[in-house]
């Protein structure tokens, strides 16, 4: 009988040793937090800033510098400590644009609604030419417009189809859809460069060098034919949205391409339309750009607050500063390194040590391929070909993203890690009436390649990097890398619920008593 009750005390203690325990839940920090997000916001000065004032943000660019060199002072007045700007690269050339005009001039005066694309020059002063319609699509295109091109104004893409609009272009996730999330592997990795949202049926695979290869090619075929301006109409968007990045190249052995600009497809279908009547259409440009080559570098913005007793011990949050020049960065990603700041601002203003220290980083070279992040992770933790550990590498605790727009925080990726999951549904448990209800990714094996947003920099190398889901509103139909992307587009509610969610995730990870669960070590990268 005493052995049978024994046996029973086992089974019984066995499911319970192997539950996780319970995580302490500070409500009187919580409920600071809050209050300073709610009532003391300061999101929409920071954005404020980097969005109409040094926007837009062209990786290397003036207008990057100043905002980098503004949020170095802010964050100084807030006591973070070793605040400066970690160089990074060679990146290549730095690019902005100063000016853009355009306008059909024949048969009628039309005003045209677009902007200049990245790394192309300017028109030196107001330039008038016929178009010709050339659509490029592979290197074979070109013997058909060669000696066709010189002084006008070439249309390199097919005509568009414009499609009417039958769907509301914001969304917030329903409860249904945050469910099923649950259930797929983590869909903050399931984006392109940007965190942009996936939409509609999966993409044809791209062959990355033979793109760039392209670019080039046609780089060099347009200037040397002597094309006056090159114009498409971007990769998405109609009814006077734009969505175009860049044309020509930051890698200074590039070609150099004339100037190129991307217009409104309904701007750009009306002049193919007049060349199919017989007409001639004539359009003129004033557009002005520098390229500056002085300084190859690029650069990350980085501060702390240092911890107390394991000082040593590091939690990250951050996202990226740059941008593309459409906008003026608002969305992708103003808010992101805004709610950064004021989470940060949150945290100095609770006046309670953290032990670990807290490190914010707002990345350069993201919409370039995630290079500031994947510079920064490589020397400070481990290279990636060679997985060989610096002594960093044990004591990064976790880094927290946000770059997916200026949506709400409805939840937060586990990175493929169960045990992690159990943590962060305890810390959310006290934030439902923030409407960050879920943990998602649990199911997801960790990164194998790093794309989408920064955060995979990290799990790319085995260390927690972890993103947040956030409602779309219209990131993905109106703003994200558009003309669009401007302050006004930014819910201030969403930003400021955005700021508290990741306050608490950083205060609670700084002051857990042990660090986060990590996934396995990844093998060195075999190409």
């Amino acid at each position: 009988m005493k052995r049978s009750l024994i046996a029973l005390g086992l089974l019984v203690a066995m499911p319970l040793a192997g539950q996780q325990s319970s995580e302490p839940i500070d409500l009187g920090v919580l409920n600071q937090i809050k209050w300073q997000a709610f009532n003391n916001s300061q999101v929409m000065e920071h954005l404020f800033y980097l969005s109409d004032v040094y926007g837009p943000r062209v990786n290397g660019s003036p207008n990057h510098r100043a905002a980098a060199e503004w949020i170095v002072k802010r964050l100084e007045s807030y006591g973070l400590k070793n605040v400066h700007l970690e160089p990074w690269g060679p990146f290549g050339n730095s690019w902005q644009y100063r000016k853009f005009y355009g306008a059909l001039v024949e048969p009628n005066y039309a005003p045209l609604i677009g902007f200049p694309l990245a790394w192309t020059p300017g028109t030196n002063g107001p330039v008038t030419g016929e178009a010709i319609l050339a659509p490029i699509h592979s290197q074979a295109d070109f013997a058909k417009y060669k000696g066709k091109l010189k002084g006008k104004v070439v249309l390199i893409a097919d005509p568009k189809v414009v499609a009417m609009h039958t769907e509301a272009e914001a969304h917030r996730l329903t409860d249904e859809e945050i469910a099923a999330r649950t259930r797929v592997p983590d869909p903050s990795r399931m984006g392109g460069f940007g965190g942009a949202p996936a939409r509609g049926p999966a993409p044809v695979p791209v062959d990355r060098n033979a793109a760039l290869k392209l670019r080039n090619d046609t780089s060099k075929f347009l200037s040397d034919e002597g094309a006056l301006v090159a114009v498409n109409y971007g990769t998405n968007g109609d009814g006077g949205t734009v969505f175009a990045t860049w044309g020509g190249s930051q890698d200074p052995n590039d070609p150099v391409p004339p100037p190129m600009v991307a217009i409104t497809p309904e701007h750009y279908n009306r002049v193919v339309r007049l060349l199919q009547h017989g007409m001639t259409p004539k359009l003129t440009f004033d557009i002005e750009t520098t390229t500056y080559k002085d300084n190859q570098m690029g650069f990350n913005v980085v501060g702390e607050i240092p911890g107390t007793s394991k000082s040593d011990e590091v939690v990250m949050l951050g996202g990226h500063l740059d941008s593309w020049q459409g906008g003026t960065g608002a969305t992708d990603n103003g808010t992101g390194s805004s709610v950064a700041i004021e989470a940060i601002r949150i945290l100095t203003s609770l006046h309670k040590p953290m032990a670990r220290t807290v490190r914010i980083a707002l990345w350069g070279g993201e919409e370039e391929g995630l290079l500031g992040s994947k510079f920064y992770v490589q020397q400070h933790f481990a290279p990636r070909n060679t997985m060989k550990l610096t002594p960093e590498y044990a004591k990064l605790d976790a880094y927290y993203n946000d770059d997916s727009g200026s949506g709400r925080f409805r939840g937060i990726s586990a990175n493929g890690n169960l045990l992690t999951k159990e943590i962060f549904e305890q810390w959310i448990a006290p934030l439902k009436d923030l409407e960050i209800t879920t943990v998602i990714g649990a199911t997801a094996p960790p990164t194998r390649e790093p794309g989408g947003t920064d955060s995979t920099s990290f799990s790319w190398i085995g260390l927690n990097g972890y993103g947040f889901m956030q409602d779309p509103l219209e990131y993905g139909t109106r703003t994200h890398h558009s003309n669009m992307d401007l302050y006004d587009r930014v819910q201030q509610g969403d930003v400021m619920q955005g700021a508290a969610v990741e306050a608490w995730f950083v205060y609670n990870t700084a002051t857990r008593a042990e660090m986060l669960p990590r996934n396995p070590t990844p093998e060195p990268a075999t190409k």
